[in-house]
């Protein structure tokens, strides 16, 4: 098996990482939008890290970044925080990639004291839903319509207790 090693993304990945992204809105006809809905990607520092959050990347045995997670504080008094950014490179999915940066997030989360995950996630990512489902997370049913987007997109909204 590869050796997939994670650690804390910089602005400096920020390029490679839109890359990564990009190469997965593509397989759904989507489009990097850094003006709107991708514009957190720009600046990891500023929209993650300075925010109480955290963005990793999972990278290869040459360093290529294949995956990505973030976590972001939505409500510190109450414990809630959001998960943001697991992208996967097609090739590595399946194979308990995600699994581990999943993972990751979690124990950041019950480490920095959450009670709560909330996040919304595109429709059309069925494989990665039934990911969540599988992993302990619970889809409410509710889904919102978004315009931030190139286009527009709808996302379910997906939950779980911590503590």
């Amino acid at each position: 098996t590869e050796v997939m090693n994670i650690r804390r993304a910089t602005n400096n990945d920020s390029n490679e990482i839109i890359s990564l992204i990009t190469s997965i809105y593509n397989e759904y006809g989507e489009i990097m939008y850094t003006e709107g809905a991708d514009r957190d990607l720009l600046d990891i520092h500023e929209n993650y890290h300075a925010k109480g959050g955290d963005f990793i990347v999972m990278v290869n045995e040459i360093d290529e970044i294949i995956g990505s997670h973030a976590t972001l504080p939505i409500n510190t008094k109450d414990g809630v925080l959001t998960f943001r950014r697991l992208y996967l490179k097609k090739n590595y999915r399946g194979e308990g990639a995600g699994k581990k940066l999943m993972d990751w997030a979690v124990k950041w989360s019950i480490e920095n004291q959450f009670k709560r995950v909330e996040f919304w996630s595109d429709v059309r990512f069925k494989r990665a839903h039934e990911f969540f489902e599988s992993y302990g997370f619970v889809k409410s049913g509710e889904i919102r319509e978004m315009n931030d987007g190139a286009l527009p997109y709808s996302e379910f909204f997906f939950y779980m207790m911590l503590l």
